[in-house]
Formats: C-alpha cells, structure tokens, sequence
C-alpha cells in the first residue's frame, strides 16, 4: 500500500507503528451553516482510506473532530468567531448552532455510508486540555501575550516553514496573515484569544483571569493528544490546510510534546463548480438535500467522488452527476444479473492493487467496468467502496417474482399483448425486463 506523503512530497509504503492500532486524525467540519458538497467529498476520499486500510488487514483507530468554536472568518486570527456569526445570521444562540448543524453534517455523512469514526471529538468538550497545552507552551518559551490573546511565536519553531514549504522571508504583512502593531511575526498565531469587554462571544472560558476561547489550530493538537497520544501514523485534510491549519497545528504540537506529530499526511484536492472552488461564502455549493430534490442520491455523489483521485482538482456538474449515476446504476445491473445467472469468481487482485496505489479508485473503476464479475465479487468491492450496491440491488420480490413467472408463462403462450402489459406492471415496481438467450432477466430502470 503506497500514500503520497505531504510531508516528504512523494509516494511512500505505508508502514504503521502497529498494525493493530493504526491512529488516523481526520481534520472536521466547522458546524455553523449547512455542509455542501465540496465538504463531503473530503470525507469520502478518507472513507476509502480507512476501508482500504481494514481491508488490508490492519485496524484503524480513527478520531474526526467538530470545531464548534474558535474558527475565525479570517487567517489572520482576526474577524468573527464563524459559530457566533451562524448564530447571529439564524436567530439561534450560538449552542443550538453548534449541535443543529454538527446533526445535519452526521445525518449526510451517514447517509453517504461512511465508516464510523472510533471518537468524534467535539472541540468544546477539551477546553481544560487545550488550557493545559498552552501553558505547556508558555512554560517552554513559544508564546507571548498581546491585549487580544496568547501567540505562537514561530521564530522559536526553527521548523515552522518545511511542511508547507513557506519562504518566511518573503512573507510580508498581509500576504498571508496581517501583521497587527503587536504581533512579532507574520506567521505568529493565536493559541487563546481573549475576549474584549465590548465584544459579543456566547462560548467563553476563563484563562488568566479573562474571559476567552482556543485559537482554531489549537483543538487539533489537544484532540490527538487527548485521544490518539503521541505520534500518530496518518493526518488528513484538503490542500488549503497546508500552508496555514496544518503547519501551525505541527508547530504547537511538536513544541508542547517534543514528538512527530504525524507520520503520514494526505491532503485532498478541492472541488470546483463552474471553474470556482466550492465554498460557502462564494455560495456556489450544493447541498446534498440539493441533489436529492434533483432526483439524485448520496451514493451516486459518492460514485463521482470516487471516480476522481483525491490529488486532483475536478470541477463538478449535473451532466457529470448523471453519469456517475448511470455508471452505479449499470454496476447494480450487474448485480442483479449475477443473482440470476451463475458467474465464475475472478481474481480482483488487480483492483485492489489499483487502489492501493495512492487510492487510485479510478483506475481501479476502469478495471471494475471490464469484469465479468460474481455475486461474491460484489460483495468485496462493496465493502471497499462503501457504494451501498448490494443493499440498492436487492433481490426480486416476491410479487415481482410472481408477475415475471406469468409474463413468461404469456410469452410461451405468444400472448404478447398480455407479456407487455406484464412488463409495464414491472415497471412501476423499478424493473425492465429483458428477452435474452437465457431467458428473462431482469435489471433496474433506476
């Protein structure tokens, strides 16, 4: 099994610690408004992962987080706290906010049968360990004080700059973070914002006897340590957490627990739509719901995710929506056609080691598409992919059973007239009849 690696910008075996408890760190939602789809593909690309990963032996303890506090709407450590501006945008108090949308993010990531994460961790249930760590920090030297918060400072970090490649150097005031009149560094970030007598923030906890609330980075590192311990074999994210999110959350981390936070990082690419990347202040994400009152279901999303690599950046349409879902629609087909005539088993040797390479899921979809594949085969790639094609290609029941041994009866009778009524009656129970060699079979319209 082979990952491209962030850390060292190439493919690399994959070799865990322990192969019995293989430690895997998924980076969360923000839950304040509704979860689109550029959200969710995330999910189902590390979704392969740790179903790649059990099906190769090995068992994953994995922990995915929900930031419910402390992500400000800028990189700059300044701007409104994205939960206190969800609640002031709804009408609802910043707790009913979190848990709202924390259910709708869950209810779709079920929906899209994603495995089960081991924990997930909601940010606000580590505050008094997130207090921990900064002190851990303080003691050690790393941090200073400004009338807005406790800051990392990075020149302490002689490492801050490798894992996103950054050239410190030409960092200048708001190329990437602003530089306020107190901040040391450009790249210096907040671990404990305080809060202003003046300012409105519902969630709040005392540190150095002022009201406050951890710096977004922050939660990572104190969940990982909390649950996962040290150095743990795989951290996932998308791209745009390298050069900010991740490489601060490296920085306090290692600086606090003077260990590797991470063995492996995989980073996902995004999602475009119309050529623009997906997101929620350009509002040009759909929703699940979106795409469910478009006649189409999660899992054919989760076949188009699929059929891309998660390295590459793809933009996504309707028209490449229906294809996905023609493509699943066909694989339930087969499926069906397997339940009714016998197929030899083949090797999937072949798929699988299409997948693991770097999760090449695509390649490994070509492969499937020119197989003649069995029912047990099925049920391999099923588990794999988590596509939910054997429960969505049930067996005929028992009332459609009853209609197709009469339809059959009809046509040996050259009653046509009633074989077609037949078939139109089957239709209205989702099913298409075929005339072939082998007789009647049957096969899903939708």
């Amino acid at each position: 099994m082979k990952l491209f690696n962030t850390l060292g910008r190439k493919l690399e075996t994959f070799k865990p610690f322990d192969p019995q408890n293989v430690k895997v760190y998924t980076c969360g939602p923000t839950v304040y408004s509704s979860p689109h789809i550029g959200n969710y593909a995330a999910y189902i690309y590390w979704d392969l992962l740790v179903r790649l990963l059990k099906f190769n032996g090995y068992t994953v303890h994995r922990v995915l987080n929900l930031t419910d506090v402390g992500h400000l709407s800028s990189d700059a450590d300044e701007g409104e706290d994205k939960l206190e501006k969800g609640a002031r945008t709804s009408g609802k108090t910043v707790w009913e906010v979190a848990d709202y949308y924390a259910h709708e993010f869950l209810t779709g990531f079920h929906a899209l049968n994603l495995v089960e994460p081991t924990k997930i961790a909601k940010a606000t249930d580590y505050i008094a360990a997130d207090i921990q760590v900064v002190d851990a920090l303080t003691k050690k030297g790393y941090t200073y004080e400004t009338s807005d918060g406790i800051y990392f400072d990075t020149s302490k970090f002689a490492k801050y700059a490798d894992f996103a490649k950054l050239s410190l150097r030409d960092l200048k005031a708001g190329a990437r973070v602003a530089l306020s009149s107190e901040k040391r560094n450009p790249s210096d970030f907040a671990v404990w914002k305080f809060i202003r007598p003046e300012e409105k923030h519902d969630m709040r906890w005392d540190y150095l006897s002022r009201p406050g609330y951890p710096g977004w980075h922050l939660e990572c590192s104190t969940i990982i340590h909390s649950e996962l311990g040290e150095t743990i074999d795989i951290h996932t994210g998308g791209i745009d957490h390298i050069p900010v999110h991740h490489t601060n959350e490296i920085a306090q981390s290692e600086a606090a627990f003077d260990k590797k936070l991470a063995k492996y990082w995989l980073h996902c690419n995004h999602l475009l739509s119309d050529g623009q990347k997906i997101s929620k202040s350009l509002g040009n994400g759909y929703t699940l719901k979106d795409l469910a009152n478009k006649g189409y279901s999660p899992l054919d999303f989760k076949m188009w995710v699929l059929q891309g690599h998660y390295r590459s950046e793809r933009d996504f349409s309707l028209s490449n929506l229906e294809a996905a879902r023609l493509r699943r629609l066909n694989w339930r087909n087969r499926i069906a056609k397997a339940r009714q005539i016998k197929i030899p088993s083949t090797d999937l040797e072949t798929i699988i080691s299409a997948v693991n390479d770097d999760l090449g899921s695509p390649a490994s979809f070509a492969l499937i598409d020119n197989l003649d594949l069995s029912f047990e085969n099925w049920q391999l790639i099923d588990e794999l992919f988590g596509l939910n094609l054997i429960q969505d290609a049930p067996p005929l029941s028992a009332q459609c059973e009853a209609l197709l041994a009469e339809r059959q009866t009809a046509r040996l009778a050259k009653d046509f007239t009633k074989s077609d009524q037949l078939r139109e009656q089957l239709a209205k129970y989702n099913i298409a009849v075929l005339d072939t060699a082998n007789g009647q079979l049957w096969q899903y319209l939708r």
